[in-house]
């Protein structure tokens, strides 16, 4: 949901958040190629908004022949590759770290495993994404088993499609919980799990968390959707959004979120486990650009009060980022997961701070 500017926003001013599909002016094919070719002229790179023409503009990732993760099952040695699912399908997961629970990153709509394996750099508005220590998904490894993954139709920040097996899209939230339990159960990944869903993802592990209460050790949505924007968003934005999001192009296969899908699966599913949580929200006002439509971040911020409420959550507020949270501050992120992993182990240390 939140990459539809994706990291060209990041490019254009420092404290900008990265917008969900169907938000802001779309760049054209021929400025979104020239990115992608200037990309795989750098050591990291930066992708165009949420109409993914990397198939268009570039060749076939060298990833999409990683072998599958050879680790057996319950192991936790090191994996990288592509994981068969069944049904002919094959998704790439990448984890590492042991311990347990293990903490499962779940991006938000178009994102790929690397939004939680790089960082941005706020100091130099023009450095593309890097890949360093400092990111999520290393910090976490510290501590515990910790797994990212690219869902079908995501995009890498190099620009490139994911390797992992095309659907047909739009996508609702039930496919995407589905896809999560049965490539957990193929990699022989056990829970429970930590779910850590940004924006999109966060209503991935809501559903995921609804059905699986067994599952489910902790929640952490950082800066994550939710059905209550249904409800928070004025009709008129909320259909504007919808439509935006429908008519967006995007290649054969790119990831496109059914979020009216979404919010009715969540609403029959059960109830929310009791398990601990923390919402992270975003303390730098970004808004969907619905054309002549009022500004979005009030009912963001709302929807965001109403989660944290529904889920007893510690709301930490003071977060010093735009929407891509685990990109521009995953300190925030990092702490937060071990506040509740802590907790999920017996062991409490120190808490998420609500602020």
């Amino acid at each position: 949901m939140w990459t539809a500017a994706r990291i060209r926003n990041k490019l254009r001013r420092v404290n900008r958040a990265r917008r969900p599909p169907g938000a802001g002016v779309r760049a054209t094919g021929r400025q979104r190629c020239a990115v992608r070719r200037r990309a795989r002229q750098t050591a990291s790179s930066v992708v165009g908004v949420a109409l993914l023409i990397a198939a268009a503009c570039s060749q076939p990732s060298a990833a999409g022949t990683s072998p599958s993760p050879t680790a057996g099952p319950g192991s936790q040695a090191p994996t990288a590759g592509l994981v068969d699912i069944g049904g002919g399908r094959t998704i790439w997961l990448e984890c590492r770290g042991t311990g347990t629970p293990t903490v499962l990153l779940v991006s938000g709509a178009v994102g790929a495993h690397d939004d939680w394996t790089h960082t941005l750099n706020d100091a130099d508005p023009a450095a593309a994404p890097s890949q360093n220590d400092a990111a999520v998904f290393s910090e976490v490894s510290r501590f515990t088993r910790v797994c990212a993954y690219d869902r079908p139709g995501t995009t890498r920040l190099t620009g490139e499609l994911s390797p992992s097996t095309p659907v047909p899209q739009p996508t609702t939230a039930q496919a995407g919980a589905s896809d999560l339990r049965a490539l957990m159960s193929a990699a022989g990944e056990r829970g429970p799990y930590v779910l850590v869903g940004a924006s999109w993802g966060g209503m991935l592990v809501n559903l995921f968390a609804r059905e699986n209460h067994a599952d489910v050790a902790a929640l952490v949505l950082v800066d994550g959707a939710s059905d209550f924007l249904e409800e928070t968003l004025t009709p008129g934005q909320w259909a504007a959004w919808m439509q935006a999001v429908a008519t967006s192009p995007v290649p054969p296969g790119g990831e496109i979120p059914d979020y009216d899908g979404a919010v009715a699966e969540i609403r029959a599913a059960p109830a929310l486990p009791s398990v601990p949580a923390v919402v992270l929200t975003a303390d730098q006002p970004w808004n969907l650009s619905l054309g002549d439509q009022p500004p979005t971040w009030p009912a963001w911020t709302a929807a965001q009060d109403r989660l944290a409420d529904q889920l007893h959550a510690t709301h930490v507020t003071a977060t010093d980022s735009g929407h891509p949270i685990n990109l521009q501050n995953p300190r925030v992120v990092v702490d937060a997961v071990r506040s509740v992993v802590d907790t999920a182990r017996g062991t409490p240390g120190p808490a998420a701070t609500t602020r």
